[in-house]
């Protein structure tokens, strides 16, 4: 059995370093295709070092761009690789256009599609990661879901065939890499900080660091708080500030560093006081590391975040922020189960396989 794993982004590595795992223990060949969606080497290979991930067997290299160049690219280059490889099952996971792209060119090639992830809605289409991981649910013949809201929102769209409910397999990664990073990681010593003595901040959506407004009300409300923030920022956020003159909201109190890897943004994620984010991912890692969350979305794709008390949602209102801020609380005492989503997937996958599914 041959498989591609197609990933682009960090929060891809990220979902992808258990199941390459997996894979690997039972014999399974695959074939990782990077499309470089994220080329700084910060966001990039820094990742692949640390999460014990083989090198990847191809990387595009296509970098940033509007939606439609950087998704067509992909398509482009995605398509010759899957004719030359001919893999049994192509895998996309998330949210991103190197999801759409690598959805599209192995269903146009007729293969047979999984989706890690699937079945999350923000139920805002203007998100292009909304479109994304629409498009990826009904195209795909495998879907494995995170959470039981992710089934309920595919049977409402009429999804019911090869639904599969396993668990987040971001809680896998988080549950191995934070053990690691808290033997391997001086992030804080580096920094300078001390446990639960500084906010940390990521903020990358287009909604936000397109959107002048938007941007100058986080920023203005984090610089009135006059809260201690680390700002691991993100490169194309740097440049957004540049591009629309907003350096000056970037106040005293607000230290900007360059990306981290991910065992250092557990680590920071692990011992903040409390985090503010646009990330999905961050959203979930803060919940499973019980740090409060304030996320600056008008909503979110992780509700029980929200409906356990760890996340509180403040969109991009000034005064909502530094509500938030000066009011952390704590939400429900959760005791997470140990139930690891790769194992069930190779599991299904194999099954699939095996009884013709493709």
């Amino acid at each position: 059995m041959k498989i591609v794993s197609i990933v682009g982004a960090r929060p891809q590595f990220i979902k992808l370093a258990p199941l390459s795992v997996e894979l690997r223990k039972l014999g399974i060949e695959e074939i990782i295709l990077h499309t470089g969606q994220h080329y700084d080497d910060n966001m990039n290979e820094i990742f692949f070092k640390e999460l014990e991930i083989p090198e990847p067997n191809y990387n595009l290299g296509v970098g940033s761009g509007s939606h439609g160049e950087q998704t067509g690219r992909m398509l482009i280059e995605i398509e010759k690789i899957l004719i030359k490889e001919k893999p049994d099952l192509v895998i996309v996971y998330g949210d991103t256009n190197s999801t759409l792209a690598g959805a599209l060119a192995a269903k146009k090639l007729h293969m047979f599609l999984a989706h890690v992830e699937a079945g999350l809605r923000s139920f805002n289409k203007k998100m292009p990661e909304e479109i994304n991981r629409i498009v990826a649910d009904h195209l795909s013949d495998i879907l494995f879901c995170p959470t039981e809201t992710a089934v309920e929102n595919l049977r409402k769209e009429g999804i019911l065939k090869g639904v599969y409910l396993v668990g987040d397999i971001m809680f896998d990664a988080l549950e191995h890499f934070v053990k690691i990073s808290q033997r391997k990681s001086r992030i804080l010593e580096i920094l300078n900080l001390k446990p639960k003595d500084y906010y940390l901040l990521t903020i990358h959506r287009a909604e936000n660091t397109d959107n002048i407004e938007r941007l100058k009300s986080i920023l203005s409300a984090l610089g009135e708080s006059r809260k201690n923030i680390i700002f691991p920022i993100h490169p194309r956020t740097k440049n957004r500030i540049k591009e629309l003159g907003l350096e000056n909201y970037l106040s005293s109190n607000i230290k900007t560093i360059e990306p981290v890897g991910y065992l250092d943004m557990l680590e920071l994620e692990r011992n903040a006081y409390a985090i503010l984010t646009d990330s999905g991912g961050v959203q979930k890692e803060a919940f499973w590391l019980k740090v409060p969350c304030i996320t600056l979305r008008d909503e979110t794709e992780w509700i029980e975040t929200v409906r356990y008390g760890w996340n509180t949602l403040v969109g991009a209102d000034k005064n909502k922020i530094l509500e938030a801020l000066d009011n952390i609380k704590k939400g429900e005492d959760i005791n997470f189960e140990k139930n690891y989503a790769a194992p069930k997937i190779c599991e299904i996958l194999l099954r699939e396989f095996k009884t013709g599914g493709k």
